[in-house]
């Protein structure tokens, strides 16, 4: 099987049809990533389509020297921040079941409570700012090494263990906080 990275480096040569096959792998991921940022469906299309149109435009710059992953989720992230500079404000949905996983595990009598704590830890993670809910995204949706979330936010690995467990520290008061009410 061709690897990410040898594609690339076809599409960089002038094969521009294999590009194809590289959105055939990634399309779905990579709208997984916008739709747990944006919660909006059509946007997560368009940023996904965003992507890909860099990809395309800027393939002359690829080097095929590195992680293929790590080099996508970089141009994703830029879309991500152009289109956040472009539109101030957001809504963003109340969606976001994947992080079930940061509560405690309940039996079946409890599932009300579990959807209640589910619902409140939707809310609070709604109420992150958007570099905090991008790299918690990144680190617990996508379950992503600190080292590539280090090269897509262009920092260091230290700087984004700091970031997370900043991140995580907020969400927990937030989530407490709403807890309360």
């Amino acid at each position: 099987m061709i690897t990410d990275n040898e594609l690339m480096l076809m599409v960089k040569s002038g094969d521009i049809d294999r590009l194809g096959l590289i959105f055939e792998r990634h399309n779905k991921p990579l709208y997984g990533y916008f739709l747990n940022l944006t919660g909006k469906t059509d946007i997560s299309e368009d940023l996904v389509q965003n992507v890909f149109m860099r990809i395309l435009k800027y393939r002359t710059n690829y080097r095929g020297d590195g992680n293929f992953n790590i080099w996508i989720y970089r141009i994703a992230h830029n879309v991500f921040v152009d289109f956040i500079k472009r539109k101030k404000k957001l809504e963003f949905s109340d969606n976001l079941n994947e992080w079930d996983n940061v509560l405690t595990d309940t039996s079946h009598e409890e599932e009300s409570s579990k959807n209640e704590k589910i619902n409140i830890l939707e809310s609070a993670l709604m109420k992150l700012p958007q570099k905090k809910r991008e790299i918690l995204t990144l680190s617990r949706y996508k379950e992503l090494k600190y080292k590539e979330i280090s090269r897509i936010l262009g920092c260091s690995e230290s700087a984004v263990k700091v970031r997370i467990f900043r991140a995580m520290e907020e969400l927990k008061n937030i989530y407490n906080e709403l807890s309360k009410n």
